[in-house]
């Protein structure tokens, strides 16, 4: 089920191996080892636009045990290079790891204790704008026509409005006085974005997440940043923010894949049984239409035989973002549906990445409300849930097949969804079932499948058991809005 590509295309291969956790390192974890200011929120009261709570790189440090427990190998790390915000997308210093993070030091230690046990620590790179903060940006505040980096941004006239109110006199990132544009016409400014790719890949990151990349609307652009990131780390992975369609940028020579929204889309829109509409409006989401399996097919289809395999293997998939609400939100607080979904995303084609705290059950409306204090009292923590992500954690490790093996669609009739994955190993067949009643089921296969399937199956969640025999699955009492995966434990 999986598209084809006319050329050769490589992505990292241990992408393929990896699950991604997404951090946003002044809501998840603070050490007593970094010094901070005194004016900070309370850790557990409610996030606000401009506030800080406080943590740092070596409170994730401290906190790698616990990832580790959970099955994470591989980080993702929101903005840390100094910066006058709590989310550090207003970039002062792309060379310096921002102070209250603990600075270059703790970066260094985050790395070495990462890497020490096999994980990857991917960063996010801001690079269409910097802030007003930023040194360059600032010469010409001071200066005006005289400065030497005039043409570093789009000015349009003086004296210069920072601050805002009426024409900023400047390129903006929506028109926000706090985030020039970077003008990347100038030379300058692309060896500078250039060489900040390729310094930290030296200091020993893995890859780049990279911020609102369709922005430097440039192909030129990202394929020099590809070959310069490729030049320090041949594995090095690339993924960028883009929301939608994005066959542009994934031909094998900008990045190795996108952040997978569509596939949350899909995945949220099958599963749920009540969304969140007023918060989802308020997101990048926009709108998440109610599916039901053979629509969800179809859209699963599209999804797969979209880019090129090697592509689709290494897809960013996700649930949700610091950039949407969180995912029990969007749910209206249905843990079923986030079961569901879950399910999904550890046993579908790509890369899975859960958002910190969705592991515990954590909830939060649309920024700042999503961006919460990460609890570090067990007590407030939904165990059964975290429990359950963990057995999904070790499955997709233990199944070579849920990462790299075939997909083909079984099933899509009313509220049930069917698939299997295989490879020369192992077959797997995952039922997601929204929504209909408790019931043994006798689903007709096709031939063919039935000889390569055949056998007796138990469920790697559960106690239900299966088989496949005389051209059919059968499933005994299967729950209603519940998941099987179910492993095949004899063949015929």
């Amino acid at each position: 089920m999986f598209g084809m590509s006319p050329i050769e295309i490589y992505t990292p291969a241990w992408v393929r191996d990896a699950v991604f956790y997404q951090i946003f390192p002044d809501r998840f974890a603070k050490s007593r080892r970094v010094p901070k200011p005194s004016n900070l929120e309370r850790w557990n009261s409610l996030p606000t636009v401009n506030g800080y709570k406080g943590g740092d790189l070596m409170g994730v440090v401290e906190k790698l045990d616990y990832l580790e427990e959970l099955g994470v190998n591989a980080l993702y790390l929101n903005p840390i290079f100094q910066s006058a915000s709590n989310h550090r997308y207003h970039t002062h210093d792309y060379y310096r790891v921002d102070p209250m993070l603990g600075g270059d030091k703790a970066l260094r230690t985050l790395l070495d204790e990462a890497h020490a046990r096999g994980m990857k620590v991917v960063l996010d790179g801001v690079f269409n704008h910097a802030s007003r903060g930023f040194f360059q940006f600032s010469d010409i505040l001071e200066n005006g026509e005289r400065s030497a980096y005039l043409d570093w941004f789009r000015v349009r006239r003086f004296p210069l409005n920072a601050y805002g109110g009426g024409d900023i006199g400047y390129d903006a990132w929506w028109n926000l006085p706090a985030l020039p544009e970077f003008n990347t016409d100038t030379r300058a400014v692309r060896e500078f974005l250039w060489g900040i790719g390729s310094y930290w890949l030296e200091q020993g990151i893995d890859g780049w997440r990279l911020d609102v990349p369709s922005e430097i609307d440039d192909d030129s652009f990202w394929r020099e940043f590809r070959r310069r990131c490729r030049m320090v780390n041949p594995e090095c992975y690339l993924v960028g923010e883009i929301w939608e369609e994005a066959h542009r940028w994934l031909q094998g020579d900008q990045f190795d894949a996108v952040m997978n929204y569509p596939f949350a889309r899909t995945a949220l829109g099958f599963v749920a049984s009540r969304l969140n509409d007023e918060e989802i409006a308020k997101s990048g989401y926009h709108e998440i239409v109610k599916l039901n399996a053979e629509a969800f097919g179809r859209e699963v289809q599209a999804l797969l035989t979209r880019y090129p395999r090697e592509i689709t293997e290494v897809q960013f998939n996700l649930l949700g973002s610091h950039d949407t609400p969180r995912v029990l939100t969007l749910l209206g607080g249905d843990e079923e549906a986030l079961r569901l979904a879950l399910l999904l995303l550890f046993t579908f084609p790509g890369t899975p990445c859960l958002y910190y705290g969705d592991e515990i059950g954590m909830r939060g409306a649309h920024d700042p409300g999503c961006r919460r204090g990460m609890p570090w009292s067990p007590g407030r923590w939904n165990q059964d849930l975290r429990r359950y992500i963990r057995r999904l954690i070790a499955l997709r490790k233990r199944h070579p097949a849920l990462r790299t093996g075939g997909f083909d669609t079984l099933h899509a009739v009313g509220e049930l969804f069917v698939f299997s994955r295989r490879d020369e190993e192992a077959t797997l067949i995952v039922l997601l079932n929204s929504g209909g009643p408790r019931r043994d089921l006798a689903l007709p296969l096709e031939l063919e499948q039935t000889r390569e399937m055949g056998g007796r199956y138990r469920d790697a969640l559960g106690d239900t058991g299966a088989e496949v025999r005389g051209g059919r699955l059968m499933v005994e009492a299967l729950s209603e809005r519940t998941g099987l995966l179910l492993e095949r434990v004899s063949s015929d």
